[in-house]
């Protein structure tokens, strides 16, 4: 398993609101780290660093190595809250992980092999129905991301998670096989698809009337 990721944090004495708003004005970000059947520890992050740790990957599906207390843990953050004004985050979850825990995340999806499929090198436009994808995981096994490849897809085809090659222990959710993407007409393709069935309606009226009206001269 390659080194975890770290994030520094510090214990703090007390929970409450007010705490907690004492905490945010000295640039810090109050946390929860619980689980294991172990008591809750109050801890809070340097704001900075969290951003820079939520842009740097998926957040929510990555383990990480803090230290409480000078012993270190690994955690998974579980849920985060952000401020409604300003969208700077607030208050952080993280849980514990024990050996041979698994854990259900979203795994983002990553295509690849575009300049392979046949539908896309005609203009055909990728049209993405899960962008990231629920997965059960070994606690100390989670993917960054599911490769999804689109090669040999024309125009209408379709990608389902049955011909996704999955990291080892990973599942989905769902329990089907469901659609990931699709390759979409590109809009001229469609455009003239339309024009045609509109002729074609149209023509199809027109005998029509011209039936009705020979049927109407013989009467």
């Amino acid at each position: 398993m390659s080194k975890l990721p770290t994030i520094a944090v510090e214990s703090r004495e007390r929970a409450g609101k007010g705490a907690s708003r004492a905490i945010r004005r000295a640039g810090r970000v109050p946390a929860v780290v619980y689980g294991a059947k172990k008591d809750p520890e109050l801890v809070s992050i340097d704001k900075i660093d969290l951003i820079k740790a939520l842009r740097a990957n998926a957040f929510l599906s990555t383990v990480f190595e803090i230290k409480v207390g000078g012993k270190a843990q690994q955690v998974l953050p579980r849920d985060i809250h952000f401020d409604p004004v300003t969208d700077e985050p607030t208050h952080v979850d993280f849980m514990r992980m024990t050996k041979g825990a698994t854990v259900t995340v979203q795994i983002p999806v990553h295509f690849t092999n575009e300049e392979k499929s046949p539908g896309l090198k005609r203009g055909g436009v990728l049209n993405v129905v899960r962008h990231d994808i629920e997965m059960e995981c070994p606690a100390n096994a989670i993917p960054e991301h599911i490769e999804v490849s689109v090669e040999g897809l024309d125009i209408n085809d379709s990608v389902h998670i049955s011909a996704v090659a999955l990291p080892e222990g990973a599942k989905p959710t769902i329990d089907r096989d469901f659609t990931i993407a699709t390759i979409g007409a590109p809009s001229g393709l469609r455009s003239a698809a339309a024009a045609e069935g509109e002729g074609e309606e149209g023509e199809a009226e027109a005998a029509e009337g011209e039936n009705g009206d020979a049927e109407n001269g013989d009467s």
